[in-house]
């Protein structure tokens, strides 16, 4: 098999030995094969072999595209502007607009180098892993955090990669936005959580920094000996942009605690589980805040938000998968979490105390 669902290895190749020769390798004289890589539930992501290192294509979903979301061009900019930061990140080989051409997505898609890693996704990839590895590995993610949150986007030439100002009620309208979008059932948890959200914005102080949108462990390659694994590189960038910094921890918190809220079944599964070393989120958070050089922070809000925009996520993923536009498995459940994350917003956004 050359060919894989919405990617076109024959016109990769082409494309790669034409534009990048370079990075080919020479004369490609047989096809590139390409493997979906299991994990991404939103854009999809390949490997692709036969060149001259492995590379990885990332390109929108193949169907019910939501306005705003999904954007390549986006993605590619920030990993670009953060190579050389303290926030590990791919080297960048090009993005390009194949929607008239349709020779190799007929999408927008960009193209990174491949970097070696595993992915910590589920408990059993602990396994390799000592205790204090892991509880070490924590801190660095919360540490990366950190620093992404003290790079001065002008400085990387990310000064207009959004508008910080009125970021929150921005955020809560987009999202509003991507969920009537998605609806094709009744959700009312999820519909008085997005109501409660907006009663109880908080206000901002005037902190901002470039916002990853989805931080999380299995968004992080990890690579190294077992006994010191580090963070290779921080992936999936897709709804990265200017904003509050605390909707990055609040989300990393909800990941923390996802098999709390929704149990420890297909895509709410997690390596971040009791007993296996990871770091309680509290230290997680103590940690960010003294590399970041800040107090700790009140994160009710956050989480509850974070909750609702997984929650809205899926819904949209549970809509690709009902309408057959959807790659790979695990989909037929994935909305069966709405519900449980929206209620677990709603127990965290509550009115805050004079």
């Amino acid at each position: 098999m050359t060919d894989v669902p919405g990617l076109d290895c024959a016109g990769l190749t082409r494309w790669l030995a034409r534009e990048h020769p370079g990075v080919a390798g020479g004369d490609l004289t047989a096809t590139l094969t390409a493997t979906l890589i299991a994990g991404g539930r939103s854009n999809l992501t390949y490997r692709v072999d036969g060149a001259r290192a492995p590379l990885v294509v990332r390109r929108p979903p193949l169907g019910h595209v939501l306005s705003s979301a999904h954007d390549m061009r986006r993605e590619h900019r920030v990993i670009s502007a953060l190579h050389g930061s303290p926030v590990p990140v791919p080297p960048t080989v090009d993005v390009v607009d194949d929607t008239a051409t349709n020779e190799v997505t007929g999408t927008v898609f960009f193209v990174m180098e491949h970097v070696a890693g595993t992915v910590l996704s589920r408990p059993e990839h602990n396994a390799a892993y000592p205790p204090e590895a892991l509880r070490r590995l924590s801190l660095q993610l919360a540490e990366i955090l950190a620093e992404l949150h003290t790079v001065d986007p002008a400085a990387v030439g990310l000064a207009d990669f959004g508008r910080p100002d009125g970021y929150l009620a921005r955020q809560l309208t987009t999202w509003r936005r991507q969920y009537d979008a998605s609806r094709s059932r009744e959700q009312p948890a999820l519909d008085a959580l997005q109501d409660r959200l907006g009663d109880l914005l908080p206000d901002q102080d005037g902190r901002t920094g470039i916002v990853h949108g989805d931080y999380r462990l299995d968004n992080a390659l990890v690579a190294g000996p077992p006994h010191a694994p580090e963070i290779a590189a921080v992936l999936d960038w897709e709804m990265a942009t200017l904003g509050d910094p605390l909707v990055d921890l609040g989300m990393l918190g909800m990941y923390w605690d996802i098999t709390s809220i929704a149990g420890d079944a297909g895509p709410a599964a997690s390596a971040v589980v009791p007993g296996s070393g990871y770091a309680e989120f509290d230290e997680v958070v103590d940690t960010y805040a003294a590399r970041a050089g800040v107090p700790t922070p009140d994160l009710a809000w956050y989480r509850a938000f974070a909750s609702y925009k997984l929650a809205v996520i899926l819904e949209g993923i549970h809509y690709r998968f009902r309408a057959g536009e959807t790659v790979g498995t695990g989909f037929d459940t994935i909305g069966d979490l709405v519900a449980p994350l929206a209620e677990d917003g709603l127990a965290r956004a509550t009115p805050r105390r004079n």
